[in-house]
């Protein structure tokens, strides 16, 4: 879709490209990890780097794909680069998604009453 059709996205401020480059992230099973991990704590890329059978480069690119997300943030202290989660991004997510289930749980019920209108017409023509 042309940048110029994108429509903000319902809830809680976000637009397509932010929901994309979010979703994009929590896509992938080590991505997901890594949140969980600094999600108990700071840590550094090292650190994250030694718990997983893959290159430092690679969990330096999923660290990088989760903070263009805005998902983690990162900060140098001294020869380190220390990655935490943002939760206030994973928090917006979470709204953007109970906004989505609203929008169906409303959806779905509406059908409901329609169907169950079509089931009481039916019977009084009988």
């Amino acid at each position: 879709m042309p940048k110029s059709d994108r429509k903000t996205f319902p809830g809680p401020g976000f637009d397509e490209e932010e929901v994309d480059l979010i979703f994009h992230a929590l896509a992938d099973r080590t991505r997901r990890d890594i949140m969980g991990k600094v999600s108990q704590g700071e840590q550094s890329i090292s650190d994250l780097a030694r718990q997983y059978e893959v290159s430092f480069a690679a969990i330096q690119k999923h660290v990088s794909v989760l903070e263009r997300a805005s998902l983690v943030t990162k900060r140098v202290d001294g020869r380190q680069k220390l990655v935490q989660n943002n939760p206030e991004t994973l928090r917006r997510a979470t709204n953007l998604l109970a906004e989505y289930e609203r929008i169906w749980t409303h959806r779905i019920n509406a059908i409901g009453q329609i169907l169950d209108q079509e089931k009481t017409e039916e019977r009084k023509i009988r």
